[in-house]
């Protein structure tokens, strides 16, 4: 796995715009939703998650995607659909894109989140409680990516995620320690980064 961005020679074949999904049942109640027996049909877009979303595209200043890719989370789901639907195009549900699975802190307070980003701070193959280990975030990511780059030319795929693994995916693809994921700002919920 490639732990940096191309170099300025132009070496993505594509444009990629990474998406966290809109603000959700589960951050409005402050919930960790991360297994798909949960979060594949529920906890989906919040009032606010569609707030969001009718203000980005009401606003949208990227280039428009031609291929949308999304997590088969409810979240990320209706948040490519709400962007597909504006923009005309097909859907494909891609489960490599799926929420970090954080294992034993399942339906728990979010708050806890920042026990398991300590313990990626000392090991990012750790896998403690069953929560997924930072580099397999990051392969799964990545191979999207790489997927994509062998299929495809000069396209703009905007891939709908989750925060962590997002997160995790910029960290490697700038070149970080995946150690160093949190040091990164945190990602918005409907928010846009483009590669």
């Amino acid at each position: 796995m490639s732990n940096t961005f191309p170099g300025a020679d132009g070496a993505w074949r594509n444009r990629y715009l990474l998406m966290r999904h809109g603000h959700s049942q589960a951050n409005q109640e402050g919930r960790i939703i991360s297994s798909p027996a949960l979060g594949l049909t529920g906890f989906g877009l919040s009032s606010q998650g569609h707030a969001q979303l009718d203000q980005l595209l009401a606003d949208w200043r990227w280039a428009r995607p031609r291929r949308i890719l999304h997590s088969d989370f409810l979240r990320t789901a209706e948040t490519a659909e709400r962007v597909a639907t504006h923009f005309g195009l097909a859907l494909t549900a891609e489960p490599r894109l799926r929420e970090r699975h954080f294992g034993e802190l399942e339906g728990q307070s979010d708050a806890r989140y920042a026990e398991v980003w300590a313990l990626d701070a000392q090991d990012p193959t750790l896998r403690q409680g069953g929560v997924e280990a930072v580099a397999e975030v990051a392969a799964r990511m990545r191979a999207v990516i790489d997927e994509m780059e062998a299929r495809h030319r000069d396209e703009t795929i905007l891939l709908v995620s989750h925060g962590d693994p997002l997160q995790i995916l910029l960290a490697a693809l700038e070149g970080r320690a995946l150690s160093q994921h949190r040091e990164r700002e945190p990602l918005a919920p409907a928010s846009i980064t483009s590669l």
